[in-house]
């Protein structure tokens, strides 16, 4: 395929207008994804721009963002749906009356239950129906980019719920029956591997791995995501960023405190990394105190070597 008449180029080029700059070959899996019409499950570390990728798709897609932020104890009550209880018990306060009338005259309580038969399938129709961010993405009537952050966060058996909604778009409810969906979201899934995700839930995707990127790459996001930032300065925080993130730290810095560090210094208006700025301001980018002393050695190897450059 010709780089020039690759379909995903356009696909990169929304991306890049919505501050996301993306790798050929994720966009290439992205454009698969829409065009097939399949799930995308991105795997990498923490503070790789996973989670961004799903907030840059529903811009370049012009769609609605539906989030779902996965934790430990996730059910379908909060991912996919759950009865309106304090709704449905309104609604019988204020039917009092009308279910007194039905069973006027009724021998027995045997009796009074049967002339209310089928009045209880009333109070379990949509009308009561809360929808939750999965129940929403698939009852849009415009297609949605559904973020499943954090999948790996919730157990196991969360996946089960989400098998048939990823394979079939589609949710059985019991009281309702199967609500397909009205049009095709774009399911984004993100996993940072705090666990192994099941063999079901993966044969279901499209797959992409991000890793920190090369330092180039990262000069190219800063100079995006940071108007007024010298090139110097991206060069020397994306260089730096790179040989950080080699170190034991407790907390490998992401990709967006790259970005806030970059901001931090551009405000005090530094155009090159400054020993004493940098440690003044390194909040911003190390968030244990234990890594700082680690990240301002490395600071200070960095500018050492840079004075004896000739």
């Amino acid at each position: 395929m010709n780089q020039d008449g690759a379909p995903h180029i356009a696909l990169s080029r929304d991306l890049a207008d919505a501050g996301y700059l993306i790798d050929d070959r994720l966009a290439l899996t992205s454009w698969l994804a829409l065009v097939l019409e399949r799930p995308l499950l991105v795997e990498g570390p923490a503070g790789v721009g996973k989670t961004d990728l799903a907030r840059a798709l529903a811009q370049a897609l012009k769609r609605e963002l539906v989030r779902l932020q996965c934790y430990e104890g996730l059910d379908e009550a909060k991912a996919l749906y759950e009865w309106n209880y304090a709704k449905q018990m309104l609604y019988t306060q204020l039917l009092r009356q009308t279910v007194t009338s039905k069973t006027s005259g009724a021998p027995s309580l045997a009796d009074a239950i049967d002339h209310l038969a089928g009045a209880d399938a009333a109070f379990f129709s949509e009308r009561f129906l809360v929808a939750r961010p999965l129940l929403r993405a698939l009852t849009s009537e415009a297609p949605v980019v559904m973020l499943v952050d954090e999948v790996d966060r919730a157990d196991p058996e969360f996946e089960a719920i989400l098998l048939e909604v990823l394979a079939e778009r589609q949710v059985t409810i019991a009281e309702l029956g199967t609500i397909r969906a009205k049009s095709v979201p774009l399911f984004v899934l993100t996993s940072n591997g705090t666990r192994e995700l099941t063999d079901a839930l993966r044969r279901r995707c499209l797959h992409a791995f991000l890793e920190y990127p090369a330092p180039s790459r990262e000069q190219a996001i800063l100079e995006l995501r940071v108007p007024g930032i010298g090139e110097v300065l991206a060069r020397e925080l994306s260089a730096l960023a790179e040989k950080v993130r080699a170190l034991d730290l407790r907390k490998v810095p992401s990709i967006a405190e790259t970005i806030d560090w970059a901001r931090a210094l551009l405000v005090l208006g530094a155009t090159a990394i400054d020993s004493e700025l940098a440690s003044a301001t390194l909040g911003a980018f190390v968030k244990y105190e234990e890594d700082r002393a680690k990240v301002e050695v490395e600071i200070d190897r960095t500018l050492a070597i840079k004075r004896r450059a000739p």
